[in-house]
């Protein structure tokens, strides 16, 4: 069990070191559904859209294995 735990705390830390550069290329973070505003001078965002996007495909993927 602690094997499993170690791959997902790699797989979340690798995902969060790519999201960047990935988002940016793919258009994620942009989508109709996706709030983004300021208030008070800080910067809020609801990626909503993404969010079930990227469910819906990892969803599939794990699916089909």
């Amino acid at each position: 069990m602690l094997k499993w735990l170690l791959v997902i705390v790699l797989m979340v830390l690798l995902a969060g070191l790519m999201r960047p550069g990935v988002s940016q290329r793919l258009g994620l973070g942009r989508l109709p559904g996706d709030f983004a505003f300021r208030y008070r001078g800080r910067a809020y965002h609801f990626p909503f859209a993404t969010t079930v996007l990227l469910s819906l495909i990892a969803w599939i993927i794990l699916r089909s294995i």
